[in-house]
């Protein structure tokens, strides 16, 4: 084999077929974040459900969109109310991404078992707290919420024989 030339060899076909989701579990792409404002005024307008997990509120609603989106469109907020200053009030919305991005299969699985679920979900994140919280006790909160939405998801549209693991 000549020095120049490249030794890697890689199969681009089976690369492409895979969705962003299976190519990377556990990142948080632009096309998971939710930015229509239509889709965000019908999930405050009324008709939504919604969970809280002291520092965190849950607010989600299956909405009708285009089959390209991701199963899960996810909105981040945190009120001026809270944190007058922007470094805590990007630090909470930094850790609530984070949070999200580890354990979002939760809700991906159950979406994707049940055939009779809705195909695609808005959920919308709120800070409730007054002060910044460590990062554990952010991530088992929302472990807890996901694990509710996958729940509710499960009842209203599944099967009972199907059940979602239980939360830690």
């Amino acid at each position: 084999m000549n020095a120049h030339q490249p030794c890697v060899h890689f199969c681009f076909s089976q690369y492409q077929t895979m969705t962003n989701t299976q190519q990377h579990p556990y990142s948080f792409q632009k096309k998971e974040r939710l930015c229509s404002k239509r889709i965000i005024d019908t999930l405050f307008d009324g008709g939504s459900k919604s969970f809280s997990a002291y520092p965190l509120r849950a607010v989600f609603r299956p909405i009708e969109t285009d089959t390209d989106q991701e199963p899960v469109s996810v909105l981040v907020s945190v009120s001026k109310k809270h944190f007058k200053r922007a470094v805590k009030r990007n630090r909470a919305k930094r850790q609530i991404r984070e949070a999200y991005r580890k354990n979002k299969d939760l809700i991906y699985q159950v979406l994707e078992t049940h055939t009779e679920a809705p195909r695609h979900i808005a959920i919308a994140f709120l800070w409730q707290a007054d002060e910044l919280m460590l990062t554990s006790i952010v991530e088992s909160k929302m472990r807890s919420l996901l694990h509710r939405i996958a729940e509710y998801i499960q009842k209203e549209y599944g099967n009972a024989e199907t059940a979602v693991e239980p939360a830690e």
